[in-house]
């Protein structure tokens, strides 16, 4: 008969293996996405300024081609495709593209700044997640409601084109996306958990694909605010 001790040993290295493992993708994710910034703006901004201002209508599509592609993602993550990993690289080049416009307007320090901010974040939010008690489904559920208002806001935003809702919503943007880090964490761990570590890589690039979105946009949420709070100073 086999110690529990032991049991328990093991099966807690297999979960931090596989959060490892999404963390990894999360990672790789978030380091194409930065590339592809960098090299937009330092090398190729001329030919994206021109794609942008030639693309007209067509450039509208291409803002929320984002939104669309997630969810064929999704799917060949939950499928266990092979095609999801190249699909979530090619997801975080085009990301890295779109907001290229946005961390172009901010000054270095901004950007250094709210991605060291997004980080330490990041990682005091996952190991809260992982380690709480508290179960924060109910949390997690009230935060995508509030999501889905933000994206209202987004959208009508573009028409009144007001700083003080994009500074509003920004605020907003960090409280919900933080409570979302700590959620999906602990929804991982949980499903980890009662499948008996039977889960897909699959699965983990699914995961991956909703912690990586959690990152990027407290990145550009915090980026707004210290921008704002920077034009204020001046």
């Amino acid at each position: 008969m086999e110690n529990p001790f032991i049991n328990n040993n093991r099966s807690q290295v297999s979960l931090n293996q596989f959060f490892a493992r999404i963390y990894g993708i999360v990672g790789i994710g978030v380091a194409v996405s930065a590339l592809t910034s960098f090299l937009t703006i330092n090398i190729f901004w001329d030919a994206a300024q021109n794609l942008v201002n030639r693309a007209g209508f067509a450039m509208l599509i291409i803002w929320f081609l984002p939104l669309i592609l997630i969810f064929p993602m999704q799917n060949a993550a939950m499928k266990n495709k092979p095609t999801a990993l190249p699909m979530f690289i090619g997801f975080s080049v085009l990301m890295g593209f779109m907001m290229s416009f946005t961390i172009a307007a901010y000054t270095a320090s901004d950007v250094t700044l709210a991605f060291v901010s997004t980080a330490g974040m990041f990682f005091g939010l996952s190991v809260y997640g992982r380690t709480t008690k508290r179960d924060l489904s109910g949390m997690g559920r009230a935060m995508m409601g509030m999501l889905i208002g933000l994206i209202i806001a987004g959208v009508i935003n573009i028409f009144l084109r007001s700083p003080m809702v994009v500074f509003v919503s920004s605020i907003i943007s960090v409280l919900v996306f933080s409570g979302l880090i700590a959620w999906d964490n602990q929804k991982i761990e949980h499903v980890y958990r009662q499948n008996n570590g039977n889960v897909s890589n699959g699965w983990a690039i699914s995961m991956a694909l909703s912690l990586y979105l959690d990152f990027i946009n407290l990145f550009l949420s915090l980026l707004r605010i210290f921008g704002f709070m920077g034009n204020s100073r001046d």
